[in-house]
């Protein structure tokens, strides 16, 4: 198994009640010159994304940025937000931070999982 990096993500569809697969994820970190892209991929057949990135990161703000306009497309639904930012403090270089988002054509959530 590879190993898991630093941030992880999980994409759950609640208009289909499934997991959201295929989603394309990027992750940026935030330097003083602004973001700097760092990995990219996509969401598997279970929704998830475990190796994003390095296994390591210091602390600093990160970014995930979700394709939900390529999401939906691919669903055929019409979607209000055809891209989802979601902006994290990674605090504790040693914690390992998950952040899933719970999305429909109009309205997502996110919260700090384990």
């Amino acid at each position: 198994m590879a190993p898991r990096s630093r941030i992880t993500t999980h994409v759950l569809d609640a208009v289909s009640g499934r997991p959201a697969a295929g989603v394309p994820v990027e992750l940026d970190q935030r330097l003083e010159s602004g973001w700097h892209s760092l990995a990219s991929a996509g969401t598997d057949a279970d929704g998830r994304v475990s190796v994003l990135g390095p296994a390591a990161l210091p602390a600093g703000r990160y970014r995930l940025t979700f394709d939900t306009g390529r999401y939906f497309a691919g669903t055929g639904q019409p979607t209000l937000y055809p891209e989802i930012s979601v902006t994290i403090d990674l605090n504790d270089p040693a914690a390992h931070y998950h952040v899933p988002l719970l999305l429909s054509p109009f309205a997502y959530s996110t919260y700090r999982g384990s």
